[in-house]
């Protein structure tokens, strides 16, 4: 019976070639291809889905989104709000009230000169924006000007301690230049915007302070019924009401001594009468009390000027002489 094998010279690994050579690779068996699908790619479970053109696109991430309002253009005798325009250290104290406006889009609005004082005019200035009309605001501006145009001479006794940051600003107002002039009226508004800032934050009756910007200061507007407030000298309280004015005015004037300072310029025409609530203004002169030489002499005319008009008006032991040494006593 003949043998059975392989014949001579073939690759016992493969039934089909023939060994040539020792270095002939050795040949792997034919890979059997899968058969071809016949069907969409998208019916195939192992693949994505193909997305249908007709299908709506995936929203768009609200990051990548902007959104803006149109303002028409404003007149001549309206500007657009200078709240961004001023640093933060110039905006008011926080918290804020939630009437105060920040809209980028508010329209400012003069609406008159209020009164006139010895070193600046005070208007009314409407701020609100377009498209939310009741959400504006009434604020009171207050407006410094030059040395030449003031009736207020006494400024140097007030000045004596503080100083100017920078060296050319000193030697401008010494030299009395355009440029100095501009500086003195500049450093009143920064003086009463410091003032006021420090006054509510200790909690006084002040009006709040929005923002300063250059001889500009806008402040909340005290108003009874729609009206200014009247000033403490055009009131005629009655006794009770007196009274209470009385332990008002002291305690403001003792905060202030605690806290180191002296108002300076302090009389019934410099305070507010809202109803039952008084509220002090005119803040420019404050001094600190160990910094000026006449801060003494301050204080104690800011107490025989509110004692005067108390006495005036009908109440009894209101002696500027005892309260000038109850605050002393709460400054040392």
């Amino acid at each position: 019976m003949p043998a059975t094998g392989p014949p001579p010279g073939a690759d016992e690994r493969s039934p089909t070639c023939r060994r040539l050579s020792p270095a002939c690779p050795p040949i792997a068996p034919p890979v059997k291809e899968p058969p071809v699908s016949q069907h969409h790619p998208s019916h195939d479970p192992g693949l994505p889905p193909v997305p249908d053109p007709h299908d709506a696109p995936d929203p768009i991430d609200p990051a990548f989104t902007a959104d803006w309002t149109t303002y028409d253009d404003l007149p001549d005798d309206q500007r657009w709000s200078t709240w961004w325009d001023v640093e933060p250290l110039s905006r008011g104290p926080e918290p804020r009230p939630p009437w105060v406006v920040t809209s980028r889009g508010a329209v400012d609005v003069d609406l008159g000169v209020l009164k006139t004082g010895k070193e600046a005019d005070v208007s009314l200035l409407e701020r609100v924006d377009p498209h939310d009309p009741g959400g504006g605001v009434v604020m009171a501006a207050k407006r410094y000007r030059s040395p030449d145009h003031r009736t207020f001479h006494r400024s140097a006794a007030y000045t004596e301690g503080r100083s100017m940051r920078r060296s050319r600003d000193v030697r401008a107002v010494k030299r009395g230049s355009t440029y100095g002039r501009q500086v003195a009226a500049a450093e009143w508004a920064v003086a009463e915007w410091a003032a006021l800032v420090r006054c509510w934050r200790l909690g006084l009756p002040v009006p709040y302070p929005v923002q300063v910007d250059g001889t500009e200061i806008l402040m909340e507007w005290i108003s009874v019924d729609g009206q200014t407030a009247p000033r403490l000298a055009q009131t005629r309280p009655e006794p009770r009401l007196l009274a209470s004015y009385f332990e008002q005015v002291r305690d403001v004037l003792a905060t202030l001594a605690q806290a180191g300072l002296v108002h300076g310029d302090l009389s019934a025409y410099n305070v507010l009468a809202a109803e039952d609530r008084l509220v002090v203004i005119d803040l420019p002169q404050v001094v600190d009390l160990a910094g000026n030489p006449a801060a003494a002499d301050f204080l104690l005319r800011d107490c025989t000027n509110v004692c005067t008009w108390f006495r005036s008006r009908g109440l009894e032991g209101a002696d500027e002489h005892e309260l000038f040494a109850d605050l002393l006593s709460h400054a040392f």
